[in-house]
């Protein structure tokens, strides 16, 4: 369970060779919403002032925990690929289903690159009031 009294956040654990991520939100649309802000901050991402843009994406999966890797691995993807980052996000989940909303910005910097999301102890896991999950990125 979550010590901190904040109902959403962050924080980086230490990990042998990876990064590892400890999230937690009132429910699973914080839960991702701060998932993706964590890993904005562990890639050290900035990004432009302008233009500021915005995309929308859907997903389905079986589950909620393969429903976040894809949804990492598609911000990932945007940020090697397109080259734009994002910092707000309207994300509404419906069973195995996320709808997000991201609003952002071309990237202007990356100091840390991440390889892929990982699968590796993935469990959200349900506390009082507070869903918490340890996510691992291969660098």
């Amino acid at each position: 369970m979550v010590m901190n009294m904040e109902t959403a956040g962050f924080i980086e654990i230490e990990h042998t060779a990876d990064w590892e991520l400890k999230v937690w939100g009132s429910g699973l649309s914080d839960l991702f919403e701060q998932a993706a802000l964590g890993f904005l901050t562990l890639t050290g991402m900035v990004l432009k002032s302008k233009p500021r843009l915005s995309r929308t994406i859907e997903l389905q999966n079986i589950d909620s925990e393969s429903l976040l890797v894809d949804f990492l691995s598609e911000l990932l993807y945007l940020s090697e690929v397109e080259e734009i980052g994002f910092d707000s996000f309207d994300i509404r989940m419906n069973g195995s289903n996320l709808e997000a909303i991201m609003f952002g910005a071309p990237i202007d910097t990356i100091t840390r690159e991440i390889k892929a999301v990982t699968y590796h102890n993935l469990a959200i896991i349900e506390g009082v009031g507070v869903l918490e999950v340890r996510i691992v990125f291969d660098v």
